[in-house]
């Protein structure tokens, strides 16, 4: 039972972590490298309005929320549009600037390990398995991250708008629709959803700048196994690898764990390169 529950709560850290960079590569097409660093930016963002700013919590979250997004809109704006429609360029580009954020931050003095206060301290049984409120929260929280995407990019305007540059950029551009505004909410948006992950979880341990490269990691091999900007996909390899890590650690020790997201991506890049849910032409079509 402590395997099924903490593989769901796992599973709900996958899909935090990963629902952003999936919405940015799904709208625009850009694979944004610098999510990692983003997330951990948030993080020590949190820590430096409680402490060195004496906010209170609520105001430090939402002003770190809000700097995220516009973190995530400048760097399509002074950087991305500018190597938009050129891949290996996108990947270089924003992996760069998500490199120099995080050695910025240890410039800045933040080489040790920080943290971040739980929001609400205690835990509960689940099923006779004990599980502390900030877990819980976060399993919460992916759960309503979900519908509240799906309520977006459904029923509003602006959701609507970026489906339709999802799926033909072309003709949605045609139609007068502004393809740069499309991308670069989207990318405020997925930067703020990376900055919502490590609101909620990065309370649960320490904080140091190489979070972020692990951050990425698991974003890029959720993506890559659920079908690389397909948000269902994303949930069902957000399970599918919570699942295999939590067994894989308790059969074979937590040295292990990391292995298992190495081995998914190669396994997945040889035998289904466009994922699970991926729509990307398969391999032997484009051979």
């Amino acid at each position: 039972m402590d395997l099924i529950i903490y593989g769901l709560i796992n599973a709900s850290k996958f899909i935090l972590i990963a629902l952003g960079f999936s919405l940015v590569y799904g709208v625009s097409g850009v694979a944004n490298f610098a999510h990692g660093s983003v997330y951990i930016l948030t993080g020590f963002g949190v820590w430096i309005f409680l402490k060195a700013g004496g906010l209170n919590y609520p105001l430090a979250i939402i002003l770190s929320l809000l700097g995220t997004a516009l973190v995530g809109t400048i760097i399509y704006q002074v950087l991305l549009i500018r190597v938009r429609g050129m891949p290996a360029s996108e990947i270089i580009a924003s992996f760069s600037v998500g490199f120099g954020i995080i050695e910025l931050l240890k410039m800045a003095g933040f080489v040790g390990a920080y943290g971040n206060p739980v929001f609400i301290r205690g835990s509960v049984e689940l099923l006779g398995v004990p599980v502390d409120f900030q877990r819980l929260i976060g399993l919460g929280a992916a759960a309503g991250t979900m519908l509240l995407i799906y309520l977006f990019t459904h029923h509003t305007k602006i959701g609507l708008s970026m489906r339709a540059a999802a799926q033909d950029e072309q003709a949605a551009m045609m139609l007068g629709m502004d393809s740069d505004l499309t991308a670069t909410i989207s990318l405020g948006l997925g930067s703020a959803l990376a900055a919502l992950a490590a609101i909620i979880l990065l309370p649960l341990g320490n904080i140091y700048p190489g979070i972020g490269y692990e951050a990425l990691l698991y974003a890029v091999a959720v993506c890559i196994v659920g079908g690389l900007g397909n948000l269902g996909g994303t949930v069902l390899a957000g399970f599918l690898l919570a699942y295999a890590q939590v067994f894989t650690i308790r059969l074979l020790g937590g040295q292990w764990q990391m292995v298992v997201i190495f081995l998914a991506i190669l396994l997945m890049l040889i035998f289904k390169p466009s994922g699970l849910l991926g729509k990307q032409k398969e391999l032997e079509e484009r051979v």
